[in-house]
């Protein structure tokens, strides 16, 4: 049962990565998530650099959060990540929900970094 569930999200990831593609005026906001973490990378497709990155696992956020597999913790990331996005002059993202269905953590970021003032 776990194998056919992860075979149909990489499925969808890659149907959605067909479409979707950062750029350098507009790199991808890519998400990724696991039971007790969530990360989220903003990647320059065509040069393949990741620009910045953020997680749960980074120490400035690690000290804060008693979790890093909720709903809370997926917004201090979307945050975090908008927020170093800004410094390095990105305001226009194109957003990869890696396949994940659109609620929950992966919804909470997206809704934290749009707040933080990225735009997608």
């Amino acid at each position: 049962m776990v194998r056919e569930n992860e075979l149909a999200r990489a499925r969808r990831h890659s149907r959605i990565r067909k479409r979707v593609s950062g750029t350098v005026a507009r790199p991808r906001l890519s998400v990724s998530r696991s039971l007790n973490h969530i990360y989220a990378q903003i990647i320059d497709d065509t040069g393949g650099n990741t620009l910045c990155s953020a997680s749960t696992v980074d120490k400035e956020l690690k000290a804060l959060l008693k979790t890093g597999g909720n709903v809370a913790a997926s917004k201090a990331v979307g945050t975090l990540i908008a927020k170093k996005a800004i410094q390095k002059g990105i305001t226009k993202v194109v957003f990869d929900r890696g396949g994940y269905p659109y609620h929950g953590r992966i919804k909470a970021l997206a809704d934290a970094a749009r707040e933080a003032g990225l735009e997608f």
